[in-house]
């Protein structure tokens, strides 16, 4: 068995994270772990693994859409520059 077992303070170390963040993103259902005893969080080498997976953010493949394509419904007017913009 290659699986290493690390307490919150001991993965943020390794990840350069905080130990709130970890705990927070643990508690909230976001990052896999393992509760031991009365609740105690744990974190496994593959758990930190599948954490750093999940907070990878990858180039995306569309351009950003251009301010006039949005819908007036999704954009946020304001003062008459900003209207005259939206509609040209």
């Amino acid at each position: 068995m290659d699986l290493e077992f690390f307490e919150p303070a001991e993965a943020a170390a390794l990840m350069r994270c905080s130990e709130g963040w970890l705990r927070d993103g643990a508690a909230a259902g976001r990052f896999p772990h393992a509760c031991w005893g009365k609740g105690k969080i744990v974190f496994t080498s593959e758990h930190i693994a599948e954490i750093a997976r999940i907070s990878e953010i990858l180039p995306s493949s569309h351009a950003a859409p251009d301010v006039r394509e949005r819908s007036n419904a999704n954009a946020r007017l304001i003062g008459t520059r900003a209207r005259n913009r939206m509609a040209s």
